[in-house]
């Protein structure tokens, strides 16, 4: 059975005309991972970029196995209690997030794909991170 989609209920107007100025300026890494997530080039799921949900825009977005994918620069290593809190209320709505570093994305796409991979096909379950995410940003526990 298709799950009927409550993204209009989370959606704001400020937030959508934020999510349209974004969608016109990836990063490099969100650049590339959306070349392998659009037109259901991935396993045949769709995904949705900088789609806002709340007061937050998430990176990408597969309503259908209700997973979040967020790229994270430099700055989430210092924004760690806004990102918890932020992946917490996610979670709160139903959706699993899977975070990764930009330098994950650019230098491992296959590796990026690969962890992706079991997220989608279980759904809504946990919170995922990469390897390299969640050690750290020095990749450190």
């Amino acid at each position: 059975m298709a799950r009927v989609s409550h993204l209009g209920s989370l959606r704001t107007p400020a937030n959508a005309g934020n999510a349209k100025v974004l969608r016109s300026r990836l990063t490099d890494a969100e650049r590339k991972l959306w070349y392998y997530l659009r037109a259901r080039r991935f396993l045949g799921w769709k995904f949705r970029r900088q789609v806002p949900l709340g007061r937050h825009i998430v990176d990408f977005l597969c309503e259908e196995a209700r997973v979040i994918v967020e790229v994270d620069g430099g700055h989430h290593g210092e924004q760690l209690e806004r990102d918890s809190n932020r992946t917490r209320w996610l979670g709160e709505q139903g959706y699993e997030v899977v975070r990764f570093w930009n330098n994950e994305v650019l230098g491992n796409i296959e590796g990026v794909l690969a962890t992706l991979s079991p997220a989608l096909s279980q759904g809504r379950g946990r919170t995922t991170l990469s390897p390299a995410l969640s050690q750290g940003r020095g990749g450190k526990a």
